[in-house]
């Protein structure tokens, strides 16, 4: 990695507390349908995929879930993730890098970027590098999962949650800002453990409305065939969604 990806990572990791704490992380997550959503619709787009490639894998959680009914490879920019995922699920195929440019070279059945990663790309031109990296690794016929922000959350007043962290309950407030004009989801978090520490985390996301999302697939070689909240046909409220595209 460059210098600047190591910024760039170093900044991600010092912005959200799950990053800091993996484990955290796939304790809060553990409940996630992601997936097993994604598996569905590979099964109906493209029964036949062997192989998978998931980019912004993180804690490799759902990663660990798919490579029981595919051929997986990992790829995270956070080298805290990879570190956490390599020593918990040694099974694991991770690599570190960057998806806007890494290169394998090979293709792949099933192309994935789960878990709002693609969310944290938020200039036009280093999502269009993106989704070179999605051809890159296609071939006629790869499907590209994506799960990503299509719409804002919005809250008038802030949330309040209570989270279980393995050590006891963090009580947790979280408030939402939209910047139309640049179409970033900022949401902030205070966090309140049991012991008395107290950390915040602000967390900005850009989203991408179903239209742009075609036009970038499109761009880059791909057919959207659904762009979906879940497995059903033809629902979509957001704030996020599946989109899925095959490759021409």
């Amino acid at each position: 990695m460059s210098g600047l990806d190591i910024a760039e990572s170093r900044h991600l990791a010092a912005s959200n507390l799950f990053y800091r704490d993996p484990a955290l992380y796939d304790r809060v997550q553990s409940d996630s349908t992601s997936a097993s959503s994604c598996r569905a619709l590979v099964h109906r787009h493209r029964p036949d995929a062997r192989t998978l490639l998931d980019l912004g894998c993180g804690t490799g959680r759902d990663l660990e879930l798919l490579a029981r009914h595919f051929d997986c490879i990992g790829v995270e920019f956070q080298p805290g993730l990879v570190d956490y995922a390599r020593r918990t699920r040694p099974g694991l195929d991770i690599r570190l890098g960057d998806m806007r440019t890494i290169r394998l070279d090979h293709t792949a059945d099933v192309l994935t970027c789960l878990g709002n990663s693609l969310s944290y790309v938020h200039d036009n031109q280093d999502i269009q590098a993106v989704f070179r990296t999605f051809a890159a690794h296609a071939r006629p016929g790869t499907l590209l999962v994506l799960c990503c922000s299509v719409a804002p959350i919005e809250r008038d007043e802030p949330q309040e949650a209570e989270v279980e962290t393995g050590s006891g309950t963090a009580h947790v407030t979280i408030s939402y800002e939209w910047d139309l004009r640049t179409q970033m989801n900022t949401m902030r978090r205070q966090w309140v453990f049991n012991s008395g520490e107290e950390t915040r985390d602000v967390i900005r996301r850009r989203v991408l409305g179903p239209r742009e999302l075609e036009l970038y697939a499109t761009l880059a070689g791909f057919d959207v065939l659904q762009i979906t909240d879940g497995i059903g046909a033809g629902t979509l409220h957001g704030p996020t969604a599946y989109t899925v595209a095959r490759y021409r």
